[in-house]
């Protein structure tokens, strides 16, 4: 399969001020092929939001390499590896990071401000219709519930049309039908050929995903494929039956 990242051991190290080195990664490799739905699992202080930081082009390893669509990422500048993130990956974090005085649009928009993209507005509009959310283009972030608001920041990471989805503990901040549906919209969209990478501490959200790696102490120990999928989709079905019997 085509490889959309590849890590060559990957090592991240900050100093405290006495001078002990603390590994946040620890030689660490692992490549992603073209349309895989992976989830990055490990506990708070595991190194996996680290890990994602680097694959991502967010963050530098101390050492070692990353590689996106065959080409080493790493002896880029900061300017040109923002270019890269903007045309090539899209992020989804716990806090959304929305701007609160700005509409879900407008949101959604902020990706193409460095774009050559004719035709911005439509772009957005259809990003958010992609998420449900048409209905929702001139509502601000407090006139959104916290699953809906998710679900602008998923548009605002699809906007540009990525290779590649990194998602921080997507559902963290959500009660569970939201968390449900958000991981059936990543679900939906892996479907269609977006790889999608989400991060998280828990085992449950962990497996909707069809491979799974586990990080301990910055280092990989288990990196399986994942033959008992959540389907995220029966589980909302589940609840609308639930609700439909005691109506």
């Amino acid at each position: 399969m085509e490889k959309v990242v590849q890590a060559v051991n990957l090592t991240k190290v900050y100093q405290k001020n006495n001078n002990m080195a603390v590994y946040a990664l620890n030689d660490v490799s692992v490549e992603i092929a073209k349309g895989e739905f992976i989830a990055i699992m490990g506990a708070s202080g595991s190194g996996k939001s680290t890990l994602m930081n680097i694959l991502g082009c967010l963050d530098r390893p101390s050492e070692g390499k990353v590689l996106l669509d065959g080409e080493e990422v790493n002896k880029h500048d900061d300017e040109t590896l923002a270019k890269i993130r903007n045309k090539k990956i899209g992020f989804v974090f716990q806090t959304f990071n929305l701007l609160s005085r700005t509409n879900a649009l407008e949101n959604v928009e902020l990706p193409l401000i460095y774009s050559d993209k004719d035709n911005l507005t439509d772009l957005a509009k259809n990003a958010l219709i992609k998420v449900g959310l048409g209905d929702r283009l001139d509502h601000q972030p407090n006139e959104l519930s916290g699953g809906q608001q998710q679900r602008v920041a998923i548009a605002r990471a699809l906007v540009n049309d990525p290779e590649i989805i990194f998602a921080d503990e997507p559902t963290g901040n959500l009660d569970t039908k939201s968390g449900y549906e958000i991981m059936d919209l990543f679900q939906k969209l892996n479907e269609t050929g977006v790889t999608v990478v989400v991060v998280t501490h828990e085992p449950d959200i962990a497996e909707y995903a069809s491979r799974i790696i586990k990080i301990t102490d910055g280092k990989i120990v288990s990196d399986e494929k994942n033959i008992n999928v959540r389907l995220a989709k029966e589980e909302l079905n589940n609840i609308e039956k639930s609700a439909t019997v005691k109506d």
